[in-house]
């Protein structure tokens, strides 16, 4: 049985779209072939609004920070030009530091991942993926690793990095969608199909206690468990 069929996304430019889902239902999976690490089989079709491929238009941040314990934080945040072969000028380290003083991670630079928490280390792969500066963020369950309060924090901290971006934001965690999304969908079944979206209203990050996300956690757990 496929994964996927007649499955319809759409991501509407500038605002955050949060997917939740089982495990297994096919998220990863979607998020891994909009980041052109996975092939789609034919019909699949994947497709900007300009008419242009995707290719080079995305940056992703997955679930483990991934960061490479030989080098610097500011090293990790620049690891996307150095691939490449871009010049490491000072334009780059600029930028780079600049967004580690954004994360709260200005005086860190100089550390290496093992001197770091974990709540540091998911700050610094927020600062390399907005490094990338691309249109379309990807982002696989990013704060689960994380205990509540530090998770809440970094909820704040990317509410406010990524307005205006185009973000897909893949979690399992109902109140972090309703807190930092403009959308919610629920993805379920197999072959997988993606129910009508979840419309949010108000500026990002929502409190965690306001009785309209309350309430909406509760309709959101009640689609996932339908």
């Amino acid at each position: 049985m496929p994964l996927f069929e007649n499955l319809s996304l759409e991501l509407p430019a500038g605002t955050v779209t949060a997917l939740l889902g089982p495990s297994g239902v096919g998220k990863t999976t979607l998020l891994r072939m909009l980041a052109g690490l996975a092939v789609p089989e034919p019909p699949t079709r994947l497709t900007a609004h300009d008419g242009r491929p995707l290719a080079g238009r995305v940056a992703y941040m997955a679930q483990q920070d991934l960061l490479l314990p030989w080098l610097t934080a500011l090293d990790n945040v620049t690891l996307g030009a150095r691939l490449r072969g871009e010049p490491r000028n000072g334009a780059v380290v600029g930028r780079a530091a600049e967004l580690l003083r954004r994360v709260g991670l200005g005086d860190r630079a100089g550390a290496r991942p093992a001197a770091l928490s974990g709540g540091e280390r998911q700050r610094v792969a927020l600062a390399r993926t907005l490094m990338e500066d691309r249109p379309l963020v990807l982002m696989d369950e990013p704060f689960s690793a994380l205990d509540a309060i530090t998770r809440l924090r970094l909820q704040d901290l990317a509410a406010g990095l990524l307005a205006g971006r185009t973000v897909l934001l893949v979690t399992h965690d109902p109140l972090e969608a309703l807190r930092i999304a403009d959308r919610v969908l629920v993805m379920t079944g197999r072959p997988a199909t993606i129910g009508a979206p979840l419309a949010l209203s108000g500026d990002t990050p929502r409190a965690p206690d306001d009785p309209a996300v309350l309430a909406l956690q509760g309709e959101l757990l009640r689609r996932l468990a339908a």
